[in-house]
């Protein structure tokens, strides 16, 4: 170590690095310990996508970690432990206080069950825990049961009669009548240990009644990622006071029966929505604006002023669309710009040289001259959603999460993440892209759409954060937006034109090649991936398992993970939803069937995993060494070394501690 070459330029940075270990003995104490958490197992990750407001469930996905959990069961028992009592022993690990009250209704020694049940809990729990450095196990333990935990879980030569020791300990909790308590906080500690870390690949709203809840859920979980989907970005763009954005997250919530999220869930005020609709469409029966999924409990009064409501401000929404088509030509959208397009007499639209006979034919508020005008009452309706919307405190906190933990993608451990696709040309190549002037593709168009969507959160220039504000509209919706890739969004259509070709969104090109292992390939290699195990991980589009297609394309490269979490989409599907397990064996696909109830899984001791199958088994562990995390542990053991060297050389000094 004393021959290591101190390159002078990094002076400095060592003698930053002196301060946090000021000796030889700080130093390398730290080196030892880094190699040995290089050699440890890497961490459990866990990918799910396309959650779309489904709370239920994917707080259920999030407690059996997609099967790990159950996993960790069979390798702690195996045959010594039948499958009805595992899965009673997975159900507790899920509900822990749920199950137990179900359980004091017919056991009767119930410290009998306590004190066999901790044995089992803390078994489980030396598993999950193995792979993690001790240091690491005691910041995830609650700091009121972390000693016992703590000494329960690790292991003690020095105690000659191990059994003795543990089971005082477990009997000291039961008579103290603390045994629930401390059953639940090790449930939860296994649920926290059998996941490492969380990818969110995007769409966590819209749909689903609980996106809030999803929300909040995933600001108290302790280490993920998003990348954000076209259902995230328009929220986000509401967040940020863009017009647009905020009257299609009411339409999207009024269409789907959820107006509760905006109304209840964030506190947004649709009084002057409503006001508006009841006088601006008192005689107009609004029939073609229905529920895709209607509320439970609306009567029929209440059903007929959300319609109103509903077509209201899906008007406002094509107008404010149509000003920013205007507002921004480089978005290349002017064939979205469809109410100047429509003969208001007659009750025609012209598109694509054919005239159409629209299915309502009911305009009040819409100027034929100037169609793309707020009326005096629409502009007040949006202003003061607007102003309901960038003051709302919560909505504040969950936007900063999506801004703190989100991206446009993630390369991470050797996959690339991302929620929609690559925009492509017919010819496979990267479509180039106008961004306020500047062409992008690939990469570079992530990056770019990116930078502008946080500008408009934290730019101090006017109109670059105007910019960022209107780009989130274009990234929910464009043709070429990574996070659409469809040639239109049909919206219109489906309200006003019978005909089921015009109402077609084609895929992008990109899911055309994206099945050649030479585009894939090439994908990766754009984002920096070169190796040949690397992977494409993404959402966006459901995979529709009753037609027999595949999760799993490109020869095993790319993996996609949608496939219905959604209740709109499990028709379509057969299933509710794709997830994915990393761990230090190889990636593992889990299939989910449709989630009933907490109450239901429960009672019936029912998961929602039906089929695991392995995407890719390695011949050899992956270790922590061979991470993301491992590589920048090993550039620091190098900084390390080199720091210890120049204490050696007396070009930097060692300091009291």
């Amino acid at each position: 170590m004393n021959d290591i070459a101190i390159d002078k330029e990094h002076l400095h940075y060592l003698e930053q690095l002196s301060e946090m270990y000021p000796t030889i003995g700080k130093a390398s104490s730290e080196i030892i310990n880094l190699q040995a958490i290089l050699n440890l197992p890497k961490g459990t990750e866990h990918f799910v996508s396309d959650v779309h407001g489904e709370y239920e469930a994917f707080s259920h996905v999030l407690k059996n970690g997609s099967g790990a959990v159950r996993k960790k069961i069979d390798d702690v028992f195996g045959l010594a432990m039948n499958k009805a009592d595992k899965a009673a022993l997975a159900t507790l690990i899920y509900y822990p206080r749920e199950k137990m009250e179900l359980i004091k209704q017919d056991e009767p020694d119930m410290d009998s069950w306590y004190k066999t049940t901790l044995y089992k809990l803390i078994e489980v729990c030396k598993t999950v825990s193995s792979k993690y450095t001790r240091s690491k196990v005691r910041k995830a333990l609650p700091e009121e049961y972390a000693y016992v935990i703590e000494e329960l879980i690790t292991e003690k030569p020095e105690v000659l009669n191990k059994e003795a020791y543990y089971e005082s300990i477990i009997n000291t909790t039961v008579e103290l009548g603390t045994a629930e308590e401390f059953i639940v906080v090790l449930s939860e500690l296994i649920q926290r240990l059998a996941v490492d870390h969380l990818h969110v690949l995007g769409d966590i709203y819209d749909r689903g009644a609980g996106p809030h809840l999803i929300m909040d859920r995933l600001c108290r979980y302790h280490s993920l990622d998003i990348q954000w989907g076209n259902h995230d970005i328009i929220w986000m763009g509401a967040a940020a006071g863009n017009p647009a954005c905020i009257a299609t997250v009411v339409r999207n919530s009024i269409r789907y029966g959820n107006l509760d999220v905006v109304e209840e869930g964030y506190g947004i005020n649709m009084l002057p929505l409503a006001t508006f609709a009841l006088k601006a469409y008192k005689d107009d029966p609004c029939t073609r604006f229905v529920f895709k999924v209607a509320p439970s409990g609306a009567d029929n009064m209440e059903s007929d002023l959300i319609k109103k409501m509903h077509k209201a401000i899906a008007i406002i929404r094509f107008k404010l669309e149509g000003q920013l088509i205007k507002k921004w030509p480089e978005y290349g959208m002017k064939e979205r710009l469809l109410l100047e397009h429509i003969d208001y007499e007659q009750g025609t639209i012209e598109l694509e040289g054919r005239t159409y006979k629209l299915l309502d034919t009911s305009f009040p508020t819409i100027d034929p001259a100037d169609p793309y005008r707020l009326t005096e009452g629409e502009e007040e309706v949006i202003q003061r959603l607007r102003s309901s919307f960038i003051h709302c405190e919560k909505l504040k906190n969950h936007v900063g999460l999506l801004l703190k933990r989100g991206s446009m993608y993630k390369v991470y451990n050797g996959n690339l993440l991302f929620h929609g696709c690559i925009p492509m040309e017919e010819d496979g190549s990267f479509a180039k892209v106008n961004i306020y002037g500047k062409e992008y593709s690939g990469k570079a168009l992530f990056d770019i759409l990116e930078t502008y969507v946080r500008k408009a959160f934290f730019s101090d220039d006017r109109l670059e954060r105007q910019k960022g504000s209107d780009i989130m509209w274009y990234i929910w919706t464009a043709p070429y937006s990574p996070l659409y890739g469809r040639n239109k969004m049909a919206t219109f259509e489906r309200y006003f034109i019978d005909d089921d070709d015009m109402q077609i969104e084609k895929k992008n090109f990109y899911y055309d090649y994206i099945n050649k292992p030479e585009c894939a390939q090439r994908i990766l290699e754009e984002f920096g991936l070169h190796d040949k195990r690397d992977h494409i991980i993404n959402g966006h589009v459901p995979v529709h398992r009753l037609r027999g297609e595949s999760p799993v394309k490109c020869d095993g490269r790319v993996i996609v993970i949608d496939g219905g979490f959604s209740k709109a989409y499990r028709r379509r599907t057969g299933i509710a939803g794709y997830t994915l397990i990393y761990n230090s064996y190889g990636l593992t696909l889990t299939a989910h069937e449709p989630f009933e109830s907490p109450e239901t899984a429960v009672r019936d001791e029912r998961d929602i995993v039906s089929r695991r199958e392995a995407v890719e088994v390695l011949d050899k562990r992956i270790l922590v060494g061979d991470t993301d995390a491992g590589i920048k542990m090993k550039e620091k053991i190098a900084d390390l070394k080199h720091l210890i060297a120049a204490y050696r050389s007396g070009e930097i000094a060692e300091r009291d501690d």
